[in-house]
């Protein structure tokens, strides 16, 4: 079982950053993928930015040019460095990581942690 433990959010106005992290109780070397989803209330959860075996990114189109994700693989951590923040940017962060072992897929999920931009 990995554990997800997120940290970093909080309240900004709009055109601040923050900094959100994720430690995982695992190597994420040992991992397929890893990332950020955010959910807003009323709407489902969708991907922000992930990072995959051998380095490779994806973002979500709407914060492409202001969101950073980077790993730090000897503290086992994710960060997500969340720029030029919007009010749209206002939901419940998820650090997500996914595996695949043996032809089975697998699926973590942290807590969550509140990030609101107001204006």
């Amino acid at each position: 079982q990995v554990q997800l433990v997120e940290s970093g959010g909080g309240s900004v106005q709009v055109g601040g950053s923050l900094r959100l992290s994720c430690a995982a109780s695992v190597s994420i070397d040992s991992l397929n993928g890893i990332g950020w989803y955010r959910q807003a209330p009323g709407e489902t959860r969708q991907m922000v930015a992930s990072i995959h075996i051998g380095g490779t990114t994806n973002y979500r189109d709407a914060v492409k040019g202001r969101f950073t994700i980077s790993r730090e693989l000897a503290k086992n951590t994710v960060s997500l460095q969340m720029g030029n923040l919007r009010p749209e940017d206002t939901a419940v962060y998820f650090c997500n990581a996914y595996a695949r072992r043996e032809g089975e897929f697998y699926d973590y999920w942290g807590q969550g942690i509140q990030v609101t931009v107001s204006s």
